[in-house]
């Protein structure tokens, strides 16, 4: 049986096989998208509501046109996007991969054009749940963000939590450090020392190469630093005495028997120091600091400074801190340091006040 003839259509639809395909002319360029169905009525709505939406792209070009394959975009995509320009731009952090992998984890699977408000209230309601802290859950959230920005594809409205708790009382005495360090695999030990006397954040440390020493002090290259700003830190005392330490350890023994020389100063096996938290875990239990983390290290480092005295300006210098309010958070006072506050000012008013009574008595007598 001879198959009917399919009828011609009007301008800009095209039959392709049993499926009408529309053509559009967006930013000067063809696109041609299928409109899903074999009705020619069907097809001329869908293509009519398309030509409405390249109309409002062409007003406003800040009001993307959204393609077919944008369309098909999951958040896994998005996030892969994000991950690449990060790496691009020498954004790619370990804190910015592991928010990216975490969203892709948690929303990957979803189409990216499909996700709504509701799902992240959802979402950010699950989380708190389980206990992760406010600061966690938004920054999990900006980086979601950045990728649809970055997409240009509409962004559902998600939400931000308060972080006015996100301030961590966690602090080392001299001594307990130094218990944690006795406790430390060897490789770690120095690592630790270096973080409590200078308040560098641990990714910064993993990074020095032998290259960035220049004479007696080190140079942190911008682009392996945080604040994206190189730092430079003489080297004073135990950090001294910490180089002279390393430079023992800058040889190993390669898989062919022969020594090479190491590029970073602080190496395990003449490899980069990555994740090291159950060693970690491990020595703070042996040394009975439970639940310390080595980001304490950045604010004891912070809080010794200013117990000593240093001037605010020159702690951030060493801390590489770019702003007042971010060290400031890391200012940490002790209870007992408030009570001598309080007992030294309520001092010094009675002080006063004992002063004014013997001036006034003394006034009264003559």
């Amino acid at each position: 049986m001879q198959e009917q003839p399919q009828p011609p259509l009007p301008k800009n639809l095209m039959w392709r096989g049993k499926t009408i395909w529309c053509r559009l002319y967006v930013d000067g360029r063809e696109l041609r998208e299928s409109t899903k169905t074999s009705n020619p009525t069907k097809a001329e709505k869908y293509l009519r509501m398309r030509l409405k939406q390249v109309h409002v792209h062409e007003a406003n070009p800040e009001e993307k046109f959204l393609t077919s394959q944008d369309r098909k975009k999951t958040i896994g995509d998005l996030m892969d996007a994000l991950k690449t320009n990060f790496e691009l731009r020498g954004k790619a952090s370990s804190q910015n991969l592991s928010g990216i992998a975490r969203v892709k984890k948690d929303f990957g699977h979803i189409r990216a054009l499909s996700l709504t408000k509701e799902q992240i209230a959802e979402y950010v309601s699950a989380r708190r749940k389980e206990d992760y802290r406010p600061a966690t859950i938004n920054r999990w959230l900006q980086a979601l963000h950045c990728a649809y920005k970055l997409a240009e594809v509409p962004c559902p409205k998600l939400i931000h939590l308060s972080e006015a708790d996100n301030v961590r009382s966690g602090f080392f005495s001299d001594a307990e450090i130094r218990k944690v360090i006795g406790h430390l695999p060897e490789y770690l030990r120095d690592f630790a020392l270096f973080g409590w006397l200078t308040g560098w954040r641990k990714s910064a440390i993993a990074k020095l190469r032998w290259s960035e020493l220049d004479g007696e002090s080190l140079v942190l290259r911008a682009e392996y630093a945080k604040n994206r700003r190189a730092h430079r830190l003489p080297l004073e005392g135990e950090l001294a005495e910490i180089i002279e330490r390393r430079k023992q350890c800058r040889k190993v023994k390669a898989q062919d028997g022969t020594m090479r020389m190491v590029e970073f100063i602080f190496h395990r096996d003449g490899l980069q120091i990555a994740d090291f938290r159950d060693s970690w875990n491990a020595a703070c239990k042996m040394a009975g600091v439970v639940g310390k983390l080595f980001h304490d290290l950045r604010r004891s480092a912070c809080k010794n400074m200013l117990a000593a005295r240093v001037p605010q300006a020159v702690a951030m210098k060493i801390s590489q801190h770019v702003t007042d309010s971010m060290f400031r958070r890391y200012a940490i006072v002790e209870e007992t340091e408030m009570r001598d506050a309080l007992a030294n000012t309520q001092a010094h008013l009675r002080t006063q006040a004992e002063a004014q009574r013997e001036k006034v008595l003394t006034v009264a007598v003559q």
